[in-house]
């Protein structure tokens, strides 16, 4: 069982990689995606290809994000399914909702998962643990398993399932509430995401000072990536909080990164060990970053980075 993350009216991409991780369980005989809201018939249609059922509870109840009423509905309909396991994103929503949800249904919680097995008794189940220094393997016997799943761990996968949709009835969910949605209020962005970004230009401590940002930004435009930094760049002010890629910042996946300047402390490549292809550059041969890069350049990125734009625009004319 899926629980279908969305907000403002669109399904978030966390939902797509949880069905592609959930179809790929071994001895699974179903995959349902579960949907709460309040005029959300538009968004089934896409979930109808990516799994074998939809059920969807629509009212004003779930028009906004609570934990109280989805806690409720969720308890009851485990209990009418008996699901082996329950998907919820490590998200700020699932955070809320998860624990609670795993008390509630007496049931095994993992949270901040990046990867789960079906075991001979229920699941095994990889997280991350101390800031992602090294990644430990949970086994959740009873059923169900509450698996909160961290974003961009898993890569979405199209789907041609013909999913059957079920309304079904969740009942009076808000009796004996304590708790009410006030309001949503979005911190100011740059409107810069790059989790969906196909090729991440990552920017760390090597940069030096703030004049020399202008070199990778133009590097970035030259070759039509979206600039990421480590930590040490955010705190410094030179990119903004969101775009840092790390333990602390967002996980991605891109089909390329290239990591200048970044010495690779475990916290920053438990964000992007996930790309497809990781380009290095650092003038330390043993810095860590070196470990998880397909190929690397030993060498200052303010020597190396200007030879590229010139061979890239050599190549592009």
């Amino acid at each position: 069982m899926v629980l279908v993350e969305h907000r403002q009216g669109a399904v978030r991409d966390v939902t797509f990689e949880m069905l592609t991780a959930a179809r790929k369980v071994v001895g699974c005989s179903e995959v349902e995606a579960v949907l709460f809201g309040d005029g959300c018939e538009a968004m089934i249609a896409g979930l109808a290809s990516q799994a074998d059922r939809v059920t969807y509870a629509a009212g004003p109840a779930f028009k906004d994000f609570n934990y109280e009423p989805y806690q409720k509905a969720l308890v009851k309909l485990v209990a009418e399914r008996k699901p082996a396991a329950l998907l919820i994103a490590n998200s700020a929503f699932g955070t809320d909702l998860g624990p609670s949800l795993a008390v509630a249904l007496n049931a095994g919680l993992v949270s901040d998962a990046v990867a789960f097995t079906k075991a001979d008794s229920g699941f095994a189940v990889s997280r991350g643990m101390y800031s992602g220094k090294l990644v430990a393997d949970w086994a959740v016997g009873a059923e169900p398993a509450v698996i909160m799943v961290r974003q961009s761990s898993f890569k979405p996968e199209p789907a041609s399932l013909s999913g059957e949709v079920v309304r079904w009835d969740a009942g009076d969910v808000v009796s004996g509430g304590k708790t009410k949605f006030l309001s949503l209020e979005e911190v100011p962005t740059t409107g810069i995401d790059i989790t969906k970004a196909t090729i991440v230009v990552g920017i760390g401590r090597g940069i030096k000072e703030e004049k020399n940002m202008a070199l990778v930004k133009e590097f970035a435009q030259d070759i039509g990536a979206v600039l990421a930094a480590s930590r040490p760049v955010v705190d410094a002010g030179w990119l903004p909080k969101e775009v840092q890629v790390g333990s602390s910042g967002k996980t991605i996946k891109p089909k390329l990164y290239i990591a200048l300047g970044i010495s690779g402390a475990f916290q920053h490549i438990a964000g992007m060990k996930g790309a497809d292809t990781i380009i290095a550059v650092n003038k330390d041969p043993k810095a860590p970053i070196f470990a998880v890069a397909h190929y690397g350049i030993v060498d200052d990125l303010h020597k190396v980075v200007p030879v590229l734009r010139t061979k890239i625009k050599e190549l592009a004319s």
